[in-house]
C-alpha cells in the first residue's frame, strides 16, 4: 500500500498532512514524541492531537520515538521499504529563543535528526519525495538590511524595490546573524539540498514564514498568531519585543502549506528550495495583528512593549512565492489573514 511517513505528525503541519493524505487513501505513518511539551510546557503539548489522530484517522500508524534515534528511524523505513512514496519532515525544535538555552538539543534535533531521515530514505526509499519544512531564519538578519520605511502601523519596503513582491530564494544566507536555531535549520536545509543534488533524490526545502492555523498550540516562544489570539481571548499578558511593534510577518495557513507539499509530491524535483508563506496575500505587523484579534474576539488585549528586539529577528519578511507558483501553477493561497485568524479564534474558544 502507498505509504507516507510524517515526522512531527501531531504538530500543526504534521497533523494537517496526516489528515490530508489519509483522505487520499494512503497509509500514513507518523513519528511524534511530543518534544513540544518539553520545549514550551504542558500547554503546548501535542498529546491531544496525537490521540485524536490515532482514534479517528483511518489507517494511521503512530510511532512515539525520537528522530535522533537512528536505529529506530532505520527500522521503521526498512519495515515499510518500497511502499514509501513520500516523507514529509516537519519535526523540529522551532524557536530561536529556546535554541540559545540548549544548543546541543536544538542542533541534534534539527540537523542530526534530519540527517537520520535522509540516510534512511536514501537506503530504503530513494525515489520517494522528501519534503522538509525549513524556515526563513536560514537567511539570518539579512532582510533587515533592506531599505525599509516606517509607516504608522508597520515597516514596509521601499516602493519599486526588486523585493517589493517578497523576498526570493536568491537572497544570500552568508555573513549574517542567524540565531542558533537559524544555524541548525540551515544545516538541515543544506543537507536536504545536497541529498537531492549529490544522490539525485527528489528533495525540497520549504523555507516558511509564519506557519499557522487552528490546530496550532501557540506559546510565547513560538506560534505568533495562535499565541496572540490565546492571550486576547484569555486576558493573558502579551509582550511585544522591539521595532515599535511594527515588524511584519507573512502568515500561511497550514492547509495551504500542506497543499504545496502535495503538489511537490505529485511532481517532485531534485534538490529544490522554495520560499513559502502568505506573501503579499497574507501578511501583517504585530500592531495590525493585535487590532484584528481584538476586532474578531471583541476583547482588548493586555500587552506591553519591551524595547529590546529578539536577536536575529526580522523587521520585515514577506515571502516571494512566485518561483513555486511558476513550477506548480495549480497551487494558490486560499486563506487570507482574517479568515485564518477567525479559524484560530473559533479553535481557542472551543
Amino acid at each position: 500500500m502507498r505509504t507516507i511517513i510524517v515526522t512531527g505528525s501531531a504538530g500543526l503541519i504534521g497533523s494537517e498532512t496526516v489528515r490530508r493524505f489519509s483522505q487520499e487513501g494512503m497509509n500514513v505513518v507518523g513519528i511524534d514524541n511530543d518534544m513540544r511539551a518539553r520545549f514550551f510546557g504542558a500547554e503546548a503539548s501535542t498529546k491531544k492531537t496525537r490521540d485524536d489522530l490515532v482514534a479517528n484517522v483511518r489507517g494511521y500508524e503512530h510511532h512515539e520515538f525520537d528522530i535522533r534515534d537512528g536505529n529506530a528511524v532505520n527500522e521503521l523505513f526498512k519495515q515499510h521499504g518500497g511502499h514509501i512514496v513520500a516523507v514529509v519532515h516537519t519535526a523540529s525544535q522551532p524557536s530561536h529563543d529556546w535554541a540559545a538555552r540548549d544548543p546541543q538539543t536544538d542542533f541534534s534535533v534539527n540537523a542530526n535528526g534530519t540527517l537520520n531521515l535522509l540516510e534512511a530514505a536514501r537506503n530504503f526509499c530513494p525515489e520517494a519525495a522528501f519534503v522538509f519544512i525549513s524556515t526563513n531564519k536560514v537567511y539570518g538578519d539579512r532582510p533587515n538590511h533592506l531599505p525599509l520605511r516606517e509607516l504608522p502601523k508597520r515597516w514596509e519596503i521601499e516602493a519599486g524595490h526588486e523585493y517589493e513582491p517578497g523576498i526570493p530564494e536568491s537572497m544570500s544566507i552568508d555573513c549574517t546573524q542567524h540565531s542558533l536555531f537559524g544555524a541548525s535549520k540551515a544545516a538541515a536545509d543544506l543537507l536536504v539540498q545536497e541529498y537531492g543534488r549529490y544522490f539525485d533524490m527528489p528533495t525540497v526545502a520549504f523555507r516558511g514564514g509564519c506557519l499557522t492555523g487552528p490546530a496550532h498550540a501557540g506559546a510565547e516562544l513560538h506560534g505568533f498568531l495562535s499565541y496572540l489570539m490565546i492571550c486576547t481571548v484569555t486576558g493573558r499578558s502579551y509582550r511585544v519585543f522591539g521595532y515599535k511593534g511594527k515588524q511584519v510577518r507573512d502568515n500561511i495557513h497550514s492547509s495551504d502549506l500542506v497543499e504545496a507539499c502535495a503538489e511537490f509530491i505529485r511532481a517532485p524535483r531534485a534538490g529544490e528550495v522554495y520560499n513559502i508563506g502568505g506573501g503579499r496575500s497574507s501578511n501583517c505587523s504585530i500592531l495590525e495583528a493585535i487590532e484584528l484579534c481584538e476586532e474578531i474576539s471583541g476583547r482588548q488585549l493586555n500587552w506591553r512593549y519591551e524595547e529590546a528586539n529578539r536577536r536575529g529577528d526580522h523587521i520585515w519578511w514577506v515571502s516571494d512565492v512566485r518561483k513555486f507558483q511558476s513550477h506548480y501553477p495549480a497551487w494558490k493561497i486560499r486563506y487570507g489573514l482574517r479568515g485564518t485568524l477567525e479559524g484560530i479564534y473559533r479553535a481557542v474558544r472551543n
